[in-house]
């Protein structure tokens, strides 16, 4: 059993909230509103979530989830994560964010910001590639012929493994991209991006994926 931080609450959070209870992990949600916010979601998920600050959910986790707008992240303290394996769901999208050049040019990826935002905590890019429902509804056993697929991505090895480990019990196969950087290559607008696709038609996708600046 592990403890999951999932800073958050919307459908992503919620859903990889109820996906992790489903395999008898533990929860703690905070979000930016604070925990009284959270009363509903929590009593709705059962007696394995609990709601906290930020730092109470990254404190208390084993693995923590990333799970708000890409504008937002400069509001997380990198004391709150340091140590921590951090996993970054997020996409950018420009009309939400605003305009952020770096990634504009191709310079850098959602998840090396993160990174860069955390210093002290290892950052691995997964869940931001399917569509939120489907981290329920998509799930299958270890196995299971044609069983979808998620990507992982880190600069750390053991990291990436752990998370590889956590997308494994909750019904997914694994790619491992390589490095952060690669990150790109399954940004929105790719080929494999939110597409329903096994193990090897993920690989297929992945490798089919080109920058933007090369459209």
């Amino acid at each position: 059993m592990a403890t999951i931080g999932i800073i958050g609450s919307g459908n992503i959070g919620s859903v990889v909230a109820r996906a992790a209870i489903g395999i008898g992990d533990d929860v703690v949600i905070a979000n930016s509103r604070g925990p009284e916010s959270l009363r509903d979601l929590v009593s709705e998920l059962g007696p394995r979530a609990t709601a906290g600050t930020v730092a109470e959910a990254a404190a208390a986790a084993d693995l923590v989830l990333v799970a708000i707008p890409l504008k937002a992240i400069g509001a997380l303290d990198p004391a709150d994560f340091d140590g921590k394996i951090v996993i970054d769901a997020d996409n950018y999208y420009p009309q939400r964010d605003g305009r952020i050049a770096e990634l504009d040019d191709e310079s850098t990826t959602t998840s090396e910001l993160l990174q860069r935002q955390l210093p002290g905590a290892r950052v691995v890019k997964a869940f931001n590639h399917i569509r939120a429902a489907e981290i329920i509804s998509a799930a299958s056993a270890r196995g299971t012929a044609d069983r979808r697929a998620l990507i992982v991505a880190g600069d750390d090895q053991s990291a990436k493994d752990r998370v590889a480990a956590f997308i494994d019990a909750i019904g997914f196969d694994v790619l491992d991209l390589g490095p952060l950087a690669e990150g790109w290559r399954i940004q929105r607008d790719t080929p494999a991006y939110v597409a329903p696709l096994d193990l090897a038609g993920l690989r297929d996708g992945i490798a089919k994926a080109q920058r933007y600046r090369d459209m």
